[in-house]
């Protein structure tokens, strides 16, 4: 690894820097399930829990990226922080090694007031509490003119099943670019995987998934680990007829999918928009195909009653 140069875009060095402070997120999870104090509490419904991991990992994050940038737009998942708090949250990502993120001719003039980051510190909480810990991601997604540019998805309990192996992992991208961090795996040809929510199911989420015929089901937690199944060649097709996520599930793991070569939308097949002003909610449901993956026979295969039950 080397220090990334100061002449490099700005999107690059936000990504290299992002990669550091979600590497510092992923040690304040463990470290807080380690003592054994989740701190749980309950948001809106009984399956929306955010945890004292969730709260300190976000502080982490957006307390480093506005120190850093502080001209972003930070969106985080757990609410509004009082920023003057956050500075002895940060980390400077210039004391430690970054890594060198290539960025595309297109995006490298951006301006900081030009990037939405859209932030889910600990996505997956339910899984985390239940030990479902390969679960679990860190997700920090940049968003410019409505469309994901670039992602960094962080698992903290990577390899957390081997003893004895370095414990997480981080995998960045931009779009237009390329995806470092992990292996691209292709999923296995003559059947067809879906992964798909654990948490979330109903008759419009199951049609849509009987609607494409599948070998076999994933039922998971987390957006961001179900993009990570696509990646790891452990699944073709991510389907979720449902208005359960948010744009901080989906906007990293849509700019990583889509640097790989796959591809996400709603489940209509129309784009996700990031703008600091857009809804949190994605209303009209996610479907996302691996890369080498025609997503337009998925997509023409999902019901139209299915495509009605979901609004904007």
């Amino acid at each position: 690894m080397s220090l990334a140069s100061q002449s490099s875009p700005l999107l690059s060095k936000i990504v290299s820097s992002s990669v550091v402070f979600a590497n510092h997120a992923g040690k304040i999870i463990r470290d807080i399930m380690k003592k054994g104090e989740l701190g749980i509490v309950q948001k809106e419904s009984a399956r929306d829990l955010q945890t004292e991991a969730d709260r300190a990992a976000q502080r982490c994050i957006i307390g480093s990226l506005a120190r850093c940038f502080p001209k972003l737009t930070i969106i985080g998942e757990e609410g509004e922080e009082d920023l003057q708090d956050l500075g002895q949250q940060s980390f400077d990502p210039t004391t430690e090694a970054t890594e060198q993120v290539r960025c595309p001719p297109h995006l490298a003039s951006l301006s900081e007031e030009e990037i939405v980051v859209w932030v889910d510190p600990l996505d997956g909480t339910a899984e985390y509490t239940q030990g479902l810990l390969d679960h679990v991601t860190v997700l920090i997604g940049f968003a410019s003119a409505g469309k994901a540019v670039g992602g960094v998805i962080h698992q903290p309990y990577y390899n957390y099943q081997n003893p004895g192996s370095e414990l997480g992992r981080t995998i960045w991208g931009i779009v237009g670019g390329e995806v470092c961090g992990m292996p691209l795996v292709s999923p296995p040809d003559g059947r067809l995987i879906v992964t798909t929510t654990r948490s979330h199911s109903s008759s419009t989420v199951n049609d849509a998934i009987d609607a494409v015929s599948p070998d076999e089901v994933l039922r998971v937690g987390g957006a961001g680990h179900k993009v990570m199944l696509l990646l790891e060649g452990k699944a073709h097709v991510y389907v979720f007829a449902s208005p359960g996520c948010k744009k901080w599930d989906t906007c990293a793991p849509q700019a990583i999918l889509e640097a790989a070569g796959g591809t996400l939308t709603d489940i209509k097949g129309a784009l996700i928009p990031y703008h600091s002003t857009a809804p949190h909610r994605n209303s009209t449901g996610v479907l996302a195909s691996a890369p080498g993956q025609k997503h337009e026979v998925f997509l023409a295969k999902i019901p139209q009653h299915v495509k009605d039950n979901l609004k904007a």
